[in-house]
């Protein structure tokens, strides 16, 4: 048996083994590349998330303390309104009582 008995068999077999091969390739790279970019952004996750809250302050800048308590005021004020409103018709004199908390502030 010569050597060339041996390869021609091989090299007719080579094109099948070529094409599983690049779909074994086809299907691989993109969960490699995923892969990667999950690593990076885990890698980077610290960065990143400061990157995304300096813009975020950069958009919406953070309210003052004075600004916050300002606005809780408000909304309580809102609430004991909206509660004397609704207390108005059964009750006149604690709805009064209400609009006078409301109104100190």
């Amino acid at each position: 048996m010569s050597m060339l008995s041996m390869i021609f068999p091989l090299q007719a077999a080579l094109p099948a083994a070529q094409a599983a091969a690049g779909a074994a390739v086809t299907i691989a790279r993109p969960a490699l590349g995923l892969s990667a970019l999950a690593a990076v952004l885990l890698v980077f996750k610290p960065l990143l998330t400061g990157l995304l809250r300096a813009a975020l302050l950069a958009v919406k800048p953070r309210q003052s303390l004075e600004e916050r308590s300002m606005r809780t005021r408000m909304q309580s004020v809102l609430a004991l309104n909206q509660m004397a409103r609704d207390l108005d018709t059964t009750q006149p004199g604690l709805a009064a009582e209400l609009r006078s908390l409301a109104a100190r502030g």
